[in-house]
């Protein structure tokens, strides 16, 4: 009998001793594991995107629909060289400039490291062009809103595959958003003509201050809206993407802002009355 209560309280040291020895193991590399998650987080967050996509072969259905390949196309290197037509020529407006070939080509992630991207509508029928898989032309638009510049970039689908065609320069002064885009440059950057280009009253759907995953409706008024407005607006640089939208001098738009993988989603909608643009409602 004793020499079953020794055997047994051998066993029990025993596999005590390889528990402890377990447990410390398993735990030394989980706080290595967390600094390193950690310093990555900090250093180098806007990296991670497109490192993931440079690491995955981009699925041949992503062709289908323009933004499926076009995230592919900003975010993996290897891919963007081959899904441009070399040598690229280059126009400013309808004048031809020059040719890059592909060893001149630099890389460009256009709006992944700024973790988000824009759009402007006419009106809401346009927004369910961003869905057709049956446009072959797609124009993404690099604006440059302090010097009124706006470089387009041409995708055309060819043999089932898009392809960047060619890049054209030319003044935001000369298209159909000029008008808006100039508003919009100014309302970005100040909050006072924020609030002077307002109409009477607002519609809006906002995060609930007291529930994290709740959101609230309503109409607000103009001196309301220090307390209401969205956190931030877009500037300096913003995108648009024409999915095949013919713009007219449109007096409404749709501003769009669209997160990277971060759950951000927010709209505007302006009218324009005797010249003036003004904010009808806006959720976010």
């Amino acid at each position: 009998m004793r020499k079953c209560s020794l055997l047994m309280m051998l066993v029990i040291v025993v596999l005590a001793i390889a528990f402890s020895t377990t447990a410390c193991t398993d735990k030394k590399p989980e706080a290595v594991d967390s600094v390193a998650v950690s310093d990555t987080i900090d250093t180098v967050p806007e990296d991670t995107l497109v490192t993931m996509i440079e690491e995955q072969p981009m699925p041949k259905a992503a062709d289908e629909l323009f933004d499926d390949f076009f995230f592919n196309f900003a975010g993996n290197k290897k891919l963007q060289r081959k899904r441009i037509v070399f040598p690229l020529p280059v126009y400013a407006e309808e004048e031809f400039l020059h040719n890059i070939s592909a060893r001149q080509w630099k890389i460009d992630h256009f709006f992944m490291h700024q973790e988000y991207y824009t759009l402007i509508f006419d009106s809401r029928s346009q927004m369910n062009l961003v869905k057709d898989t049956t446009i072959h032309h797609v124009v993404v638009e690099k604006i440059h809103l302090a010097d009124e510049q706006v470089k387009q970039y041409v995708f055309d689908r060819i043999n089932g595959l898009w392809k960047l065609t060619k890049i054209v320069h030319h003044s935001a002064r000369r298209g159909y958003n000029a008008s808006f885009l100039a508003f919009y440059n100014h309302f970005a950057t100040d909050s006072l003509f924020q609030a002077r280009s307002l109409e009477d009253e607002v519609t809006f759907t906002a995060p609930d201050p007291d529930d994290d995953f709740a959101t609230i409706t309503g109409t607000m008024l103009p001196e309301q809206w220090d307390a209401f407005k969205p956190t931030f607006f877009p500037h300096g640089t913003i995108y648009n993407i024409l999915y095949g939208q013919h713009y007219t001098e449109s007096r409404h738009k749709i501003f769009v802002v669209r997160g990277i993988s971060n759950g951000l989603e927010m709209e505007m909608t302006f009218n324009r009355r005797q010249g003036r643009w003004r904010l009808s409602s806006f959720s976010y």
